[in-house]
C-alpha cells in the first residue's frame, strides 16, 4: 500500500525542480542583460576616450565644444578617472565623494577607486601631447552592479517566501492530522463505551449466577472485559492530553511483555536486559506506553512469521533519558523503506491499515516528548527500534 504522503513528497519534489528551473532561467536571462549593458558601458567609455583623443587634435574650438557637450558630458552613469602616465589624477566623473573634504583626502579616495577599477577593467590608453600617454580608468555603473546581484536577491526573497509557505503548509497539515487523530480516538472511545458498559454488566451477572460457578469461561470473559477497558482508556488518552507519571520503566515494560507473551506464538522467545538498577523511573503514561510496546512487538512477530527472538535492551542515555531497544530476528527493512515505516497507511501485510507504527511514533514523539526511530535494520537479519523516554 502506497501512503498518500509519498505522493505529497513527489509533489514537493516537482515544486522544487520547477523553482530551480525558474531560478536558473532568471539568472541566465539577467546575465544576458548584464552582459549587454556591460558592453554598452564599455562602448560609452571607449567613446569617452576617443573624444578626449580627438580634443587633442581638434582643428577648431567649435569641434571641441561639440565633443565636450555631446560626447564627454553624455556619460553620466559610468564612473571614470583620467590620469597621466604616472597615474596622477587629472579628472574624475560620476564618483560619489564626501563633501567638504581636503584635496589630500580626495586624492586618497580616488586612488582607492583606481585600484577597484583596475580589478574590473584594463585602463584605456589615450595618447597625449609630446608622446606621453594618459589613462582612462573606469568601473561598472551602480545600475549594472545592482543588476548583477538582482537575481540572487530575487532568489533569496523567493526562497524565504517558499520556506514560509512550506512551514505554514506543514503546520496546517500537522494541525489537520492532530484533529483527525483526536477525532478518531474520541469517536472510537465513545463507540466502545456503550457495548463495554453492557458487557461489564453481563459479566457481573454471569459471575454471580450459580449456573456458571467455577466455569473457566467466566474468568476468560473477565480478562476480555478488562482488556476492552484498557483499549478504551488508550483511545481516551490519545484523544486528550495524557498524564505522565514517574514509573518504574523496567517493571512496566516487563508487565507489557508478560501480557503480550501469553497471546502470541509460543515459538517467539522474549528476553529483557537492563544496564541500570530496577528502581530507575521514566515519565510515561502506562496505558499508552504498553500500546507502543504491543504494536512494535506484534510487528516484529509478523516480520519473524511467528518464529524467532525479540530482545529488549534498556540503557541510560546520560542523566535525562532512557533508551528502550527492541530487536527482532525478522526479515529486516530495506534502507529505501526505513523512512516510510512510520507513515500512516504503510504496511507490507495483506490485511491491516498500516497505523500501528504511525500511532506508536505519535504516542512517543508527541505525547511523551521522546523519540521513536529505526536504530538498525538489515534485510534477512532483523530490525532494532529505539524508544527514547525522558526521566
Amino acid at each position: 500500500m502506497i501512503p498518500i504522503y509519498s505522493q505529497k513528497n513527489r509533489i514537493k519534489l516537482v515544486v522544487v525542480i520547477v523553482a530551480l528551473i525558474i531560478g536558473a532561467a532568471t539568472i541566465t536571462y539577467t546575465n544576458v542583460l548584464v552582459s549587454k549593458l556591460s558592453e554598452r558601458e564599455q562602448e560609452l567609455v571607449h567613446l569617452y576616450a576617443k573624444g578626449l583623443r580627438y580634443m587633442i587634435n581638434a582643428p577648431s574650438d567649435d569641434n571641441i565644444v561639440f565633443i565636450e557637450e555631446e560626447i564627454l558630458s553624455s556619460n553620466n552613469t559610468v564612473p571614470v578617472i583620467l590620469t597621466d602616465e604616472h597615474e596622477n589624477i587629472l579628472d574624475s566623473k560620476n564618483i560619489d565623494l564626501p563633501k567638504n573634504i581636503s584635496e589630500e583626502r580626495k586624492t586618497e579616495l580616488l586612488q582607492h577607486e583606481i585600484e577597484k577599477m583596475r580589478a574590473q577593467h584594463a585602463p584605456i590608453i589615450v595618447p597625449w601631447a609630446e608622446g606621453s600617454e594618459n589613462y582612462v580608468f573606469y568601473k561598472d555603473s551602480a545600475l549594472l552592479s545592482q543588476l548583477r546581484y538582482y537575481p540572487y536577491v530575487q532568489l533569496i526573497v523567493i526562497a524565504c517566501f517558499a520556506l514560509m509557505a512550506y512551514f505554514a503548509f506543514s503546520y496546517s497539515r500537522r494541525a489537520e492530522q492532530n484533529r483527525v487523530w483526536v477525532g478518531l480516538a474520541k469517536e472510537t472511545a465513545h463507540q466502545l463505551g456503550t457495548p463495554l458498559s453492557s458487557l461489564m454488566a453481563w459479566y457481573e451477572y454471569i459471575k454471580a449466577s450459580p449456573k456458571f460457578e467455577n466455569e473457566p469461561i467466566v474468568e476468560e470473559l473477565g480478562k476480555d472485559v478488562r482488556r476492552l477497558e484498557i483499549i478504551t482508556e488508550r483511545f481516551s488518552n490519545v484523544g486528550s492530553v495524557p498524564l505522565l507519571r514517574d514509573e518504574n520503566i523496567l517493571l512496566v515494560t516487563q508487565n507489557a511483555i508478560n501480557y503480550l507473551q501469553n497471546r502470541i506464538s509460543r515459538k517467539v522467545e522474549f528476553s529483557i536486559q537492563s544496564t541500570f538498577s530496577p528502581e530507575i523511573t521514566a515519565k510515561v503514561n502506562v496505558s499508552l506506553y504498553d500500546w507502543v510496546i504491543e504494536n512494535i512487538c506484534k510487528n516484529a512477530v509478523d516480520a519473524m512469521e511467528g518464529r524467532g527472538k525479540i530482545t529488549i535492551n534498556m540503557v541510560l542515555l546520560g542523566k535525562s533519558s532512557i533508551a528502550v531497544d527492541i530487536t527482532d530476528t525478522g526479515k529486516g527493512i530495506p534502507k529505501s523503506k526505513i523512512a516510510s515505516v512510520f507513515l500512516p497507511g504503510y504496511t507490507t501485510k495483506r490485511r491491516g491499515w498500516g497505523l500501528g507504527l504511525a500511532l506508536a511514533k505519535r504516542i512517543i514523539d508527541n505525547y511523551h516528548r521522546g523519540k521513536l526511530f529505526v536504530k538498525w535494520s538489515e534485510v534477512g537479519k532483523g530490525t532494532t527500534f529505539r524508544i527514547v523516554l525522558n526521566r
